[in-house]
């Protein structure tokens, strides 16, 4: 699941987004392919998901993955 404020990033940044997207259905089909690339946020439930100069930050439920937000990884902590 995709939050509408994560939505708007991705409208935002087209030329990354078929990258960004393969790469959080590749941790939701297994997470294990993508863990060198997953952190877990310091003071936080969130995970963040490296995608090149991209960072995903998302919730992990036991069945689904929700993406918070999406940017690039100088602006997408704040």
């Amino acid at each position: 699941m995709i939050l509408p404020a994560a939505a708007k990033s991705l409208r935002r940044h087209r030329a990354e987004a078929g990258r960004i997207l393969d790469k959080i259905e590749a941790y939701a089909n297994d997470p294990a392919t993508q863990a060198n690339n997953v952190k877990k946020l310091v003071g936080s439930t969130a995970l963040r998901l490296r995608v090149g100069d991209f960072r995903v930050v998302f919730e992990e439920t036991e069945t689904e993955v929700i993406v918070t937000r999406i940017g690039p990884r100088g602006s997408v902590y704040d």
